[in-house]
């Protein structure tokens, strides 16, 4: 994967995930279930961009490639 395909990957991801935290806090969750989503938003996405950078994840669920 060349640079310019990462980089729009990354910017894509990112556009993505803001939404999802916008979303989150829109919902108005009360305070402990608002933390854990996005805990759990924060665990996937470093999980994602771990997986690009190094060449996908050894996960049968996430083969990022």
């Amino acid at each position: 994967m060349n640079l310019i395909n990462l980089l729009v990957t990354v910017l894509v991801l990112g556009l993505v995930f803001s939404i999802v935290y916008w979303v989150i806090g829109q919902i108005n969750l009360p305070a402990p279930f608002r933390s854990v989503a996005i805990a759990v938003l924060g665990i996937i996405m470093v999980v994602v961009l771990l997986g690009l950078l190094f060449g996908g994840v050894g996960l049968p669920v996430l083969h990022l490639r």
